[in-house]
């Protein structure tokens, strides 16, 4: 008599055993908003076949049904993310509690240093802008909440580098060869891991016009209870407001509040 095949057993890269109920195109499908999240100026469907290695055909089944419930959306030939986006991420935003609890600090902040600053927290091997508090100045450089900042070259990128993925550098930069945004930006494996020390080094990290030309950051860690980093609170200025000059006292306040914000989340400081 015929029996029924046994459930595959659970594999060491799957140990709950999820993977056979997985449905693949539908993981595509996210794979794909992922990767369009990451793209500012979008990609074609070939690009996004060949990065993320399904069939064409596949691909541009995957994009109609996306645009049709407009979760992407066909620019001049170019695919990228649809407006329902938006929506579904301040959903998901109003309800992250760090966000809250960082809204006060970040305003705090604004008022202290009288430019633009802003919370990320680590996404994907990249940092996701989450909250902005803007600068009253009329030239504003800073990132809007939804954008994945790269890691090697901006400043809450760099805090992350440092704190959370320091034993990592090498496979995230092997999977993702960093981009010189400027002449400025370090790209060589080893200035990043020296960079990555000197943040841990100096308890913050800094974007010195690596990201944009005439733009500089500064950026330090947020941790929670068990003292993992959680975020970086970071503020983004022109470099004629903010000179090198500056740095020692605008690093003294966005750690204040960064320390604040690590206490709100319940992490308390090691006795030395």
């Amino acid at each position: 008599m015929p029996t029924s095949p046994s459930p595959r057993s659970p594999s060491a890269a799957d140990p709950a055993g999820n993977e056979r109920y997985v449905i693949p195109n539908l993981r595509n499908a996210c794979r794909i908003l992922k990767l369009l999240g990451r793209s500012p100026n979008g990609l074609k469907a070939a690009d996004l076949a060949r990065d993320l290695k399904i069939p064409v055909t596949t691909t541009l089944r995957i994009m109609t049904t996306l645009c049709l419930e407009d979760f992407a959306r066909k620019v001049e030939g170019r695919f990228e993310l649809g407006p329902v986006l938006i929506q579904l991420g301040n959903s998901a935003l109003a309800g992250t509690e760090i966000r809250e609890l960082a809204q006060p600090l970040l305003l705090r902040l604004t008022e202290t240093t009288d430019e633009t600053s802003h919370l990320a927290i680590p996404c994907d091997d990249r940092a996701l802008i989450v909250a902005v508090q803007d600068s009253p100045h009329p030239l504003r450089a800073a990132s809007r909440p939804g954008f994945l900042a790269e890691l090697h070259c901006s400043s809450t990128g760099k805090t992350f580098l440092a704190y959370l993925h320091r034993a990592r550098i090498a496979e995230i930069i092997a999977a993702s060869p960093p981009t010189a945004r400027t002449p400025l930006t370090l790209t060589k494996l080893n200035d990043i891991k020296k960079e990555a020390d000197l943040t841990r080094k100096r308890g913050f990290s800094l974007d010195n016009e690596e990201f944009n030309p005439g733009v500089r950051c500064l950026a330090a860690p947020v941790f929670d209870s068990d003292g993992t980093v959680v975020a970086a609170i970071g503020i983004t200025a022109a470099t004629v407001r903010f000179p090198k000059e500056r740095i020692p006292e605008m690093a003294a306040k966005v750690r204040t509040v960064a320390a604040e914000l690590s206490r709100l989340m319940g992490y308390t400081e090691p006795l030395l």
